[in-house]
């Protein structure tokens, strides 16, 4: 499947599989004409391997795929496919390393629409350190609102998506906060900048109920069914912003660190409570059980 000239990886460089080899370090994928390079027609998903597993990279993989299809791109790689080589690249670095694997797919060619046979492929291995739950993370209010389904590609891990994310945060970064939570179109919350959000109150975990505008994320997917088969009640419903303010906990969920704990939201100090310490505990367990249970839709 793929050139094997790179090595048992030792240092903190990352690895890109591009055009049918493995490259260390960074590397050249688009041209001044590249249709995505001008023109964001590009997706790509982010997995983690860490502390010698890579919890559900099976499901992260079947999603670029759908992803790419949804940017009426044409995958020439399956999802089988792409697992096999991040395997194949995850074992180049030190068993334990803390890594970050991201699959992409862009059109290389195309006017305003992509030519679906000029979709590219490149996968890249970089080392990245999951957040700290001990410092866990603040945040606060963003003036910015997530899309809807008729006004963005919200259905698609899409590139495009993500300037948005970064404005968030960069005006969450201006205030002293490290996040962002960002609401819906009609101002009901969606999610931080770039993870999903759970709130807890009197003993039971709220999160908002899927709705187009943000992505049905596969670490929050997880969680839930985790919490709920250990028996804590999780509601999937419209929560208001001011819910936030009155929560007596509040995590995320996401692919960059997992589970991690709000400490502080505007102007409230907050403790990593016990939804959120039985969240993280519940998903290492399974992380590093090794299960692959692909019944989670990804």
């Amino acid at each position: 499947m793929s050139d094997h000239s790179t090595h048992a990886h030792q240092s903190a460089s990352s690895i890109c599989y591009y055009q049918g080899r493995w490259q260390v370090g960074p590397v050249p994928l688009m041209t001044s004409e590249s249709n995505a390079a001008w023109l964001g027609n590009t997706v790509f998903d982010g997995a983690r391997a860490f502390e010698g597993v890579a919890p559900d990279l099976d499901l992260h993989c079947q999603r670029v795929v759908r992803s790419a299809a949804g940017l009426n791109l044409r995958p020439g790689l399956t999802a089988g496919e792409i697992l096999a080589l991040a395997r194949e690249g995850i074992a180049q670095f030190p068993p334990d390393a803390a890594l970050y694997v991201r699959p992409m797919f862009w059109a290389e060619t195309g006017a305003l629409a992509p030519n679906p046979d000029s979709t590219q492929f490149a996968l890249v291995i970089m080392p990245l350190p999951l957040g700290d739950p001990i410092k866990g993370f603040t945040a606060c209010l963003s003036p910015f609102r997530r899309p809807g389904p008729e006004q963005a590609p919200t259905h698609a891990k899409a590139a495009c998506l993500y300037p948005l994310a970064g404005m968030a945060v960069a005006e969450a970064n201006r205030r002293g906060f490290d996040n962002a939570l960002t609401c819906d179109p009609i101002g009901n919350v969606a999610e931080f900048s770039a993870q999903n959000v759970m709130i807890g109150k009197d003993g039971v975990c709220h999160t908002p109920v899927p709705n187009g505008t943000f992505l049905n994320g596969i670490t929050r997917q997880r969680v839930i069914r985790l919490l709920r088969d250990a028996g804590v009640e999780v509601v999937e419903r419209t929560i208001r912003p001011a819910e936030v303010l009155e929560a007596d906990e509040i995590f995320s969920t996401g692919n960059h660190s997992k589970v991690l704990p709000c400490l502080k939201y505007e102007s409230r100090v907050l403790e990593a409570g016990p939804i959120y310490r039985r969240a993280r505990e519940l998903y290492w367990a399974f992380a590093h059980a090794g299960r692959v249970e692909s019944a989670v839709a990804a």
